[in-house]
């Protein structure tokens, strides 16, 4: 039985059409030219960099390292992207990146609300938090 069962999944998996997971894009941006493209590496580690596509993409971005302290450098950059959203609206984002985190600012996509009954779950686990176990020391 076992036999037959692992025949029937192996058959199972050799006949799935999986050829369309293999096809790139095929929407109309498929083929984008570049208008622009720049890009500057220092040997100290400072950097830039800004392109624009047809399509109305577009980034730039400059970066640097710092000395936070004595023993700690950190990679700072700052810059910028804009598209068009599929639903037609531009986006622009501004950014910065450094040992504080990434932090952008402008059109930020916002997520939507939570389910009603995933909220109720979160309410409960964290009115009711998992008591530790107690662990026996020998």
């Amino acid at each position: 039985m076992f036999k037959l069962t692992v025949a029937v999944c192996l058959l199972a998996a050799v006949s799935c059409d999986v050829s369309h997971l293999r096809k790139p894009y095929q929407g109309q941006d498929s083929q984008v030219q570049i208008l622009r493209q720049e890009s500057d590496i220092n040997p100290d580690g400072s950097y830039t960099y800004a392109y624009e596509t047809e399509n109305g993409i577009s980034a730039q971005e400059q970066g640097h390292i710092v000395q936070i302290n004595k023993d700690q450098v950190a990679k700072t950059a700052q810059g910028s992207f804009q598209y068009t959203s599929p639903e037609g609206q531009p986006i622009s984002i501004q950014y910065v990146a450094d040992e504080n985190g990434y932090q952008p600012q402008g059109d930020l996509p916002t997520p939507p609300p939570v389910p009603a009954a995933i909220q109720r779950a979160i309410d409960y686990i964290l009115a009711h938090p998992q008591q530790p176990e107690h662990v026996r020391k020998f």
